[in-house]
């Protein structure tokens, strides 16, 4: 497919409305420009929205660990990599400056295979210990940890992501990183990365998610917890972002929901075999699937209604093969603002009536439309967009009012 490329770059030049208007990933609001990454999370949790806001905050946050002399060691799960990674450049230099880096390849991610192949030569020439998973089961997971010693203390800064640690799919995949000093996220992380070092799979944890062993049965959990508060007469709830939804323990579990009168929400951009609306099975479940300009990829798991909701996201779709046959790791967020912001972008994404489909009880797709002619059109990847750009545009004021002051002050 090859060809595709020059043809695209041909038709760009003329015939350019067949074509979106090209927009750029912003500098995200939530990152202060100048300051140290790993300052801002050792005092905060930062969420990044790709390809709404940039990449490069995480690549920042690599390199300067990277550098740091109180950082010990860093690991990650790595699946595609983009064809000139800079993840891969900042392990290099962090393995030459003697961390202790471990990176879990995947070999047989699809198409990508060779690809990894020459990248897991070239962190090993850097001193970089390079593993491959266990023999039967894919390591799909999206998962960095940096130990960093602060005095006689250990420090840990994970992140868990929705997507790969590709910076061109960064650009056109819906997705989210989460980067966190939690001690409790950090220490289950390190017990992942342990266990995979070893070849085994982690049975228990507390605050992670993670596949095969412990992610399935922790849905069925928190499904159930709903079923209990639909039972008592108070509001229950469940919003799923998925890529696919296979699994028929988890369909089963849905439908056992949706008769117990749970609320069930789902953004579902690709396979889906539950069918929603049916009476007396699937009534109180929704179906929808969007397909813009990028590629939905961000998976978000809601449990309740209230204000102690619990709010997860994930490397992992709720198909048999993610949730039994590959390692996965779901984080939970626990910023309310964060937890905030993630219930606002499903609140958008359920909202969109421009690009989205939503499934009948006859498993057909109907496209989302305004109900009147007073309702608003609205485009949720559009949505994204703009508010990306005009947070972006309120953090520059600020910076240039911030450097007036301080000429003010000096002069």
């Amino acid at each position: 497919m090859g060809f595709i490329f020059p043809l695209r770059n041909r038709l760009e030049e003329n015939h350019p409305e067949l074509f979106n208007k090209p927009v750029s990933p912003q500098r995200p609001s939530s990152v202060i420009h100048g300051v140290p990454m790993i300052r801002q999370i050792l005092s905060h949790d930062i969420l990044l929205s790709y390809p709404y806001e940039s990449i490069r905050p995480f690549i920042t946050l690599l390199n300067e660990a990277a550098n740091d002399p109180d950082v010990v060691s860093m690991k990650i799960t790595l699946y595609r990599l983009a064809s000139n990674s800079k993840v891969v450049e900042a392990l290099i230099n962090a393995a030459e400056n003697g961390k202790d880096v471990f990176v879990l390849v995947e070999l047989r991610a699809r198409f990508d295979e060779e690809n990894n192949i020459e990248w897991s030569k070239r962190l090993e020439r850097a001193g970089c210990k390079v593993m491959y998973g266990p023999e039967s089961l894919k390591v799909h997971s999206k998962l960095l940890l940096i130990t960093r010693k602060n005095g006689e203390k250990l420090e840990y800064i994970t992140q868990i992501g929705t997507g790969n640690y590709n910076e061109k799919t960064s650009e056109l995949y819906t997705d989210l990183s989460l980067m966190t000093a939690d001690m409790n996220i950090g220490a289950e992380a390190g017990t992942v990365f342990n266990a995979l070092s070893i070849g085994n799979l982690v049975e228990n944890t507390t605050y992670l998610m993670v596949a095969p062993l412990s992610l399935q049965n922790k849905i069925i959990n928190l499904i159930d917890m709903q079923i209990a508060e639909a039972a008592c007469g108070k509001p229950a709830y469940i919003g799923l972002k998925l890529n696919s939804l296979t699994d028929k323990v988890l369909i089963d579990k849905l439908i056992e929901a949706s008769c117990a009168g749970v609320r069930i929400d789902m953004v579902i951009r690709g396979i889906c075999c539950l069918v929603a609306g049916v009476e007396g099975q699937t009534e109180n479940i929704t179906v929808r699937s969007i397909v813009g300009r990028y590629l939905e990829h961000s998976r978000i798991y809601i449990f309740g209604a209230g204000e102690d909701r619990k709010v997860y996201i994930s490397s992992a779709d709720f198909m048999t093969r993610n949730t039994l046959r590959r390692v996965e790791v779901a984080a939970p967020i626990n910023s309310p603002e964060i937890k905030k912001r993630v219930l606002d972008i499903f609140r958008i994404l359920m909202s969109d009536n421009t690009k989205a489909r939503i499934q009948q009880s006859d498993g057909t797709y109907r496209r989302a439309r305004p109900q009147s002619e007073h309702d608003e059109p609205i485009c949720a990847q559009e949505y994204f967009i703009e508010e990306a750009q005009k947070n972006a545009e309120k953090s520059a004021q600020k910076k240039a009012t911030a450097v007036k002051v301080r000429i003010r002050q000096v002069k």
